[in-house]
């Protein structure tokens, strides 16, 4: 009867350990994945955010460095004032707004770029222009 039943126990032996995990052990475990899985969401997010940005300002340095380019080009001392140029750089709309200051010495001018999207503004350079 002994292989009908399974092996019988003998009294006084030690019982075996249930083996597998408790419910408790379980909530836990996906507790901690939970947390671990929104860090690394997160972590990812403010990588992406850095890189957008990044790029945003690697095209407002381009555009800026072009205006303040061309105005040294010109071979003219820049008229004091403000002056906003739309300029495309990767297949987006930036506006650079220049504005132009005397400084103390008359042979130079303080020039600022602002360099600006619908939303924001990305990044200032600021020069000075000299007589040539």
């Amino acid at each position: 009867m002994t292989a009908i039943h399974g092996p019988r126990r003998r009294h006084g032996a030690p019982k075996r350990p249930a083996r597998g995990f408790t419910l408790i052990e379980v909530l836990v475990a996906l507790g901690i994945v939970g947390i671990a899985l929104m860090a690394g969401l997160q972590a990812t997010s403010a990588l992406t955010l850095n890189a957008e940005r990044q790029s945003e300002v690697l095209l407002a340095q381009l555009c800026a460095q072009n205006e303040l380019v061309r105005m040294r080009l010109s071979r003219q001392m820049p008229p004091v004032g403000d002056n906003s140029v739309p300029c495309e750089q990767g297949g987006r709309q930036l506006q650079v707004r220049l504005s132009v200051r005397p400084t103390p010495n008359p042979s130079f001018r303080r020039v600022d770029a602002l360099v600006v999207t619908a939303e924001h503004p990305v990044l200032r350079v600021s020069t000075i222009v000299g007589r040539f």
